[in-house]
């Protein structure tokens, strides 16, 4: 079959051939259809996640959509190392398998679930976001970024605000729910920003960025005096797209009510809760609550494509069926 094959860590996919799978049990044959580019597949071919791939050659790419032996349409997650998502046939957990809403095109399908669910979990479940707190997106400009704006709002937020480099997408933001947008700048102080906007406080924080953005966050929330702060802020740490380290003063902790979690594939709530937000995301997106760009490229075209970075676009590798 062909497939997106990673023959080198830090070198991007090459559309080649590559074994078909071999059922294990507890699995079932999905001929993909469509396969999106995530910071997560590009992490994990760069090498640079902490949840790597166990050999060479393998098949980059997470999840997808594709077709079952009888014509079912589904979503599906987690293949078994070595194959992967992006290839024409991939051996699928049958646990992570979920159909399809007739109302999604498979693009959207594939390109959906992976950030959508991560941003809605980010928010609800690791977050404890309850109707009428104050939400901050650090790194809102990126595609799960986008959608945590919009889930926010969804899940009852009374204020969000979006942190960003690019202009253009702080403008489309305003558009998709934000209340107030910070523009990343070097020229300008990014804690006092924060401090300027963040009005009574946050009550949660979802950050896609760490590194000095963090830091600059961490200082717009300490205080100097001795009262007590405002309000508890708990800072839910996803991405590191600024860095993957910060420098954190302890009395950075001590001064403020910073609480610090974080949420990714390491800490992974109950397949229960797994289940229900991906039903909730697919049902916002098919309602038209819930808009993510996207952007079809070819497998084929896939190591062209693999270091294109459209601001708040999903790149998506489709296959003909």
């Amino acid at each position: 079959m062909k497939a997106a094959v990673i023959t080198a860590l830090g070198l991007p996919p090459a559309y080649q051939d590559f074994p078909e799978p071999v059922l294990a049990e507890g699995e079932t044959l999905v001929r993909v259809a469509a396969a999106a580019i995530t910071n997560i597949a590009r992490m994990r071919v760069a090498g640079t996640h902490y949840s790597g791939h166990d050999a060479l050659p393998a098949v980059a790419g997470l999840d997808g959509v594709g077709h079952t032996d009888d014509g079912t349409r589904v979503y599906f997650g987690a293949p078994r190392e070595p194959y992967g998502s992006m290839a024409e046939l991939v051996a699928a957990p049958a646990r992570f398998l979920a159909p399809v809403p007739n109302e999604l095109d498979t693009v959207t399908a594939a390109a959906l679930p992976n950030a959508g669910v991560s941003a809605w979990l980010s928010l609800a479940h690791t977050g404890g976001l309850t109707e009428g707190q104050d939400v901050l997106i650090m790194g809102a400009t990126g595609v799960t970024g986008r959608l945590a704006v919009q889930c926010a709002k969804l899940q009852g937020a009374r204020r969000v605000v979006a942190v960003g480099r690019n202009q253009t997408s702080l403008d489309r933001l305003a558009e998709l729910g934000a209340d107030a947008t910070v523009r990343l700048d070097d020229e300008n102080d990014l804690a006092e920003q924060l401090a300027a906007v963040a009005g009574d406080g946050f009550d949660l924080v979802i950050d896609y960025l760490w590194g000095a953005p963090a830091e600059a966050l961490i200082t717009s929330l300490s205080r100097g005096d001795l009262g007590s702060a405002k309000k508890r802020t708990r800072l839910v740490q996803v991405g590191e797209m600024a860095g993957s380290r910060i420098s954190l003063p302890a009395g950075a902790l001590r001064s403020s009510g910073l609480e610090i979690v974080g949420n990714g594939t390491g800490n992974l709530p109950a397949p229960e809760v797994l289940r229900a937000s991906f039903a909730q995301v697919l049902a916002a997106a098919v309602r038209g609550d819930l808009v993510i760009d996207v952007e079809a490229i070819p497998l084929s075209d896939v190591t062209a494509a693999w270091h294109r970075n459209p601001q708040g676009t999903r790149l998506v590798l489709t296959l003909t069926p």
